[in-house]
C-alpha cells in the first residue's frame, strides 16, 4: 500500500512538472499563404519586447510547419519567422501559448503591386522648407505573394533636400526604420523593403533651404490614385498647369488646405510654387475652432485655383479615404517632431516638434486623441470602415498617444 501510495504521488508529481513545462512552452504553425501547405524549415525567433528587441529563442518548423520554443517569461513577445529572406510577424501577448504565422513566397517582381497614393505635408519657417511624404503601396497579388528586390518602392526629393528619417509600416504593423538608398539619378531614392500583400505605407521627411518661395515638382515614378499637398492656409500655392488640382478641405484640419490631383500618370506636370510662411495648428485647437471658422476658411480658400471649397455634386470626396491617414499623420507630426519648421543649426529647440509653442504635449491634445480613438472604435464596430482603415489608423493614434503620454509626464 505504501509502495503504491509513493508511485501514485511521483505520477502526479511528473503530470505537474510535465503540464509546467509545457505552460512555459510557445507552440505553432507556419503556413504558406501562398501555396496553402505547412511551410517547412522557416527560422522561428522569439523575441522579448521587454528587452529591447531582445532575441530570447530560436528553432525552425519541422515538415508539418510546426514549431516549439521555450518562453523565458510571461512578459510580451514577438513572433518572427523568416521565410524566403522576408520577415513575417505575430505578436505573443502574456499568456500566449499558441501562435499560427502565415508567410509568403517571395518575387522580385509581383502582379497586383501598385502605388495608390502620395500625400505629401508641407510647412515653411524661416530660412527652412520642411516636408513629409506618405507613400501607399497596396499589393493584392493572387495567389498572395511579397514583392522584394533592390528597389521595392521608389521616389524623387529635390536634389538639395537633407533627408531627416524615413519609416515603412506593414498593414497592421509598427512603423520600423527604413533608410532610403540614393540612386545613379541625383534626387532619385528607393526603399528596399518587402511589399508583403496588402497594404505598405513609406514614410520619408525632408527639409530644404527657403526664402519664402519654391518650386516643388513630385516627378511621380508610379501611376496613382491621388497625389495630395497638405499646408497650412496660410502658404500661397500656384500649380504650373491650371487645371490639375482640385481644393479640398482635410477631414479634422480646418486650418489646412489640400489640393488634390487625381489620377495623376508618370511624366505629367505636377510642378507648383510655394509662398510664405505658416505651419498646421494642434488638432485640440482646430477642434475648438471648427465652428466658428468655417465660414472663414471657406472664404479664405475661394482665391485659390479650382474655385475654392465647394463640395462636388454627388462624387465622393477623394479626402474621405485618407481621413484616417491625414489624422494618423498629423499626429504624428505634432507628438513627435517629424516635421520641423527652422533647421536644426539655426534653432535647436524647435527641432523637437514642428511649432514653437508647446501644446503637443497639453492636456487638450491628449483629450482629443483619446476621443479620436474612441471614435474610431466605434466607426469600425458600425462597419463605418475597413479593417484595413482600422488597423492603420489604431496604429498611428496609438503610437502618437504614447508619445504625447510620455512628454506629458
Amino acid at each position: 500500500m505504501i509502495n503504491r501510495n509513493k508511485w501514485t504521488v511521483l505520477f502526479a508529481l511528473l503530470v505537474f512538472l510535465s503540464s509546467a513545462a509545457a505552460a512555459n512552452t510557445l507552440t505553432g504553425t507556419v503556413t504558406n499563404g501562398t501555396s496553402h501547405k505547412p511551410s517547412a524549415g522557416d527560422d522561428v525567433i522569439l523575441i522579448k519586447l521587454a528587452a529591447g528587441m531582445q532575441e530570447a529563442g530560436r528553432t525552425k518548423t519541422d515538415a508539418q510547419g510546426k514549431f516549439s520554443i521555450p518562453l523565458p517569461d510571461d512578459g510580451m513577445h514577438l513572433i518572427r519567422v523568416v521565410h524566403q529572406g522576408v520577415t513575417y510577424h505575430q505578436p505573443a501577448p502574456p499568456g500566449t501559448t499558441t501562435a499560427d504565422v502565415e508567410v509568403y513566397d517571395a518575387n522580385p517582381k509581383v502582379a497586383g503591386v501598385k502605388a495608390v497614393a502620395d500625400l505629401m505635408y508641407i510647412q515653411a519657417g524661416k530660412g527652412d522648407l520642411a516636408i513629409m511624404r506618405l507613400f501607399a503601396v497596396d499589393n493584392t497579388s493572387q495567389p498572395p505573394r511579397t514583392q522584394m528586390n533592390d528597389a521595392d518602392f521608389e521616389f524623387y526629393a529635390p536634389e538639395n533636400a537633407e533627408i531627416e528619417d524615413a519609416q515603412a509600416q506593414t498593414a497592421g504593423g509598427q512603423w520600423v526604420n527604413t533608410q532610403p538608398v540614393p540612386q545613379r539619378e541625383k534626387g532619385r531614392y528607393a526603399f528596399v523593403f518587402p511589399l508583403r500583400p496588402g497594404q505598405t505605407q513609406f514614410r520619408v521627411t525632408y527639409h530644404l533651404p527657403y526664402s519664402g518661395k519654391a518650386s516643388l515638382d513630385p516627378k511621380l515614378i508610379y501611376p496613382l490614385q491621388h497625389f495630395v499637398t497638405i499646408m497650412p492656409r496660410s502658404l500661397g500655392f500656384t500649380p504650373s498647369h491650371s487645371g490639375v488640382y482640385e481644393d479640398k478641405q482635410p477631414p479634422d484640419l480646418p486650418d489646412a488646405i489640400a489640393e488634390v490631383a487625381s489620377s495623376p500618370k508618370p511624366g505629367q506636370n505636377l510642378a507648383f510654387e510655394i509662398s510664405g510662411e505658416g505651419s498646421l495648428q494642434d488638432q485640440s485647437q482646430n477642434a475648438s475652432n471648427q465652428g466658428g471658422s468655417s465660414g472663414a476658411a471657406s472664404t479664405s480658400a475661394d482665391n485659390r485655383p479650382g474655385g475654392g471649397l465647394g463640395k462636388p455634386g454627388d462624387d465622393p470626396d477623394p479626402m474621405d479615404q485618407y481621413r484616417w491617414w491625414l489624422l494618423g499623420i498629423f499626429g504624428v507630426v505634432l507628438a513627435g517632431g517629424a516635421v520641423y519648421i527652422t533647421s536644426r543649426s539655426k534653432s535647436p529647440a524647435i527641432a523637437a516638434g514642428p511649432t514653437v509653442r508647446s501644446a503637443p504635449s497639453s492636456a487638450p491634445l491628449l483629450d482629443a486623441l483619446k476621443e479620436e480613438l474612441f471614435q474610431l472604435e466605434l466607426e469600425h464596430q458600425q462597419d463605418r470602415i475597413s479593417d484595413q482603415e482600422y488597423s492603420n489608423a489604431k496604429a498611428a493614434l496609438d503610437q502618437t498617444l504614447a508619445r504625447a503620454l510620455r512628454r506629458n509626464k
